[in-house]
């Protein structure tokens, strides 16, 4: 019985040490790439750059961040060059996972200035606007 309590303790050890890890990968990675910005920090930048919003074109429509366009994640490999690389990108999403994904996207395409909403859209707390389509 204390040879399998030995292994389950060591089994869930390693499984706590390798989300901690995916964890940690993550902040590291996202430290690379640009950083992510608070709600100020997002409004203070935004107008010298191009803001993206990831989300689908639905999520899109209803509501938005006033000036943002609309790549959804799903597209970005197909649009990207539709965003230049000289001016910073602002993404947001629902989603931390898929806006790392894309600032990661980015930064291999050759993107430097590259900085994200830190806690989605859904604590957006600027101006916004539905689209008319």
């Amino acid at each position: 019985m204390s040879n399998f309590l030995i292994i389950l303790d060591t089994a869930l050890i390693v499984i706590i040490l390798f989300f901690v890890g995916i964890w940690a990968w993550n902040k590291i990675q996202a430290k690379r790439i640009g950083g992510e910005l608070d709600n100020a920090g997002f409004k203070e930048g935004m107008r010298k750059a191009q803001i993206v919003d990831l989300r689908e074109k639905e999520p899109f429509k209803r509501k938005h961040i006033d000036g943002a366009r609309n790549l959804p994640s799903t597209m970005l490999k197909y649009q990207y060059n539709e965003l230049r690389p000289d001016l910073p990108v602002y993404l947001y999403s629902d989603s931390l996972t898929v806006t790392l994904r894309a600032a990661r996207f980015l930064k291999k395409k050759g993107f430097t200035k590259i900085h994200w909403l830190k806690d989605g859209f859904e604590q957006w707390d600027g101006r916004t606007k539905a689209s008319k389509y």
